[in-house]
């Protein structure tokens, strides 16, 4: 990509300061950052020499942000289908984690993940999983951003003994990316329920001496809850409350199964929610008090879970989903409106991860992540409003540009980058070797 650009599409949806979309305007990229977003013709008067991108048709939004996911699991998508939650972790997922995950297995998976969320949008993403440094490698690959999650759990496996060894493995990997833009941690303690006392209250030490976001999976089950409230007496939230792990660096995914007390936890920390739809209904955990949860004040972004159990990593059916469970769960249409929506895919989910003075929306001095999005389709037409069709009706194969950074990484859904798409194509080969060592290990 040149040094400057200006893109001049149909609409634009800068989500912030001012979440109205708007037309005849041009963004102005240079040097990897959003210069200036202004009317086109004057945009152009001040910069006739600056090469123009025409996008007719097309929306440009702020790059899509998956709050939660697990991105190496692409290579178990499908393997524990219809099964609840505790059947799904602990008698399948786990045993065949337990003799699958290396660092072969998430460098490729990740890749695998990688390539598919960027293809529908999703510029950066946050992960929790083994060997996280293979899921950098795969972000940096196809030039996409991601946050990875100092994972914490209680038993050993491929990546770490215990869970000092956790810690001590991510914080080093942190160490080694300290000065790379692209790349963000978070403390990633599993759940509540794989992660003792001890064990939260050093993340807790951690996340307020280093200024991490904490990552965690709780309230997902009514389950979940009993258990805590037999084992603790507490219910998670409150537990964690105790340990000194509920502010506003809490992201809680799933957060299905709050009561009004829940409710006032989180919004008084100032947390964020993950919200999971499609993995909450695949697994039948239940259906997140999303109308709720804006009512009390929390922040809210989206995420697609892994594809074991969602089984797509598509932010824009995730958005859809999402919007309708608000309205139907809550009894009112006007919950969660597009724009709320559009806002948790970029803004809201960019703040909850600290990056909202860096991407989530289109303003001077951003970076320039963003996506251009073809509404002139048949099947999208007429266009009364965008963000609406959005939402509501555009899916993942109507994203035609992608650019990271100020970089071209997506071009008419094909990648730009000529070793990427030979490690993307090199890639199937190996996903049908992990399929057939898959079926080995579930057939006996």
């Amino acid at each position: 990509m040149p040094e400057a650009v200006i893109l001049a599409p149909q609409w634009i949806a800068p989500v912030a300061p001012d979440p109205r979309v708007l037309t005849g305007h041009a963004v102005l990229v240079e040097d990897g950052r959003i210069a200036e977003l202004a009317p086109f013709d004057a945009l152009r008067e001040r910069h006739p020499d600056v090469p123009l991108t025409l996008l007719p048709g097309q929306l440009l939004v702020p790059g899509f942000v998956n709050l939660h996911t697990h991105a190496a699991m692409s290579l178990l998508r499908g393997v524990a289908d219809d099964l609840p939650l505790h059947d799904w972790l602990r008698k399948r997922i786990w045993p065949l984690e337990g003799k699958l995950v290396s660092r072969a297995f998430v460098r490729d998976g990740a890749l695998l993940a990688a390539y598919e969320m960027l293809m529908g949008g999703t510029t950066c993403f946050n992960d929790m999983y083994f060997f996280p440094e293979e899921s950098v490698a795969a972000a940096r690959q196809l030039g996409m951003r991601s946050m990875q999650g100092i994972i914490v759990i209680e038993f050993p496996s491929a990546y770490a003994s215990d869970a000092g060894d956790y810690l001590r493995k991510g914080l080093e990997l942190r160490d080694r990316h300290r000065d790379d833009p692209m790349v963000g941690f978070c403390l990633a303690p599993h759940a509540p329920y794989t992660v003792s006392d001890e064990t939260l209250k050093r993340v807790a030490v951690l996340a307020r001496e280093l200024g991490l976001p904490i990552h965690t999976h709780v309230h997902e089950t009514a389950g979940e809850i009993e258990e805590s409230q037999s084992r603790h007496g507490k219910r998670p939230l409150q537990r964690l409350d105790a340990l000194g792990l509920l502010g506003p660096e809490l992201i809680a995914v799933h957060a299905v199964h709050l009561d009004d007390n829940d409710l006032r936890l989180l919004g008084t920390a100032g947390a964020s929610v993950a919200h999971c739809p499609h993995s909450n209904l695949k697994l039948a955990s239940g259906i997140a008090p999303v109308a709720r949860m804006v009512e009390s004040g929390i922040r809210v972004g989206l995420g697609t879970d892994g594809s074991a159990s969602n089984n797509r990593l598509d932010l824009l059916q995730e958005a859809r989903t999402a919007a309708l469970l608000a309205k139907g769960s809550s009894g009112q249409a006007d919950a969660w409106p597009a724009a709320q929506v559009l806002k948790a895919l970029t803004l809201d989910a960019a703040a909850a991860l600290g990056l909202d003075d860096r991407i989530g929306s289109i303003e001077a001095g951003k970076r320039a992540d963003l996506v251009a999005v073809d509404l002139s389709a048949p099947e999208l037409s007429p266009v009364f409003d965008p963000v609406s069709q959005l939402v509501y009706a555009a899916g993942r194969e109507h994203v035609q540009h992608v650019w990271i950074d100020g970089r071209y990484v997506v071009r008419k859904r094909q990648l730009t980058d000529d070793a990427a798409s030979v490690a993307v194509s090199e890639l199937v080969g190996r996903t049908a070797l992990w399929h057939n060592r898959t079926g080995e290990i579930l057939s006996g």
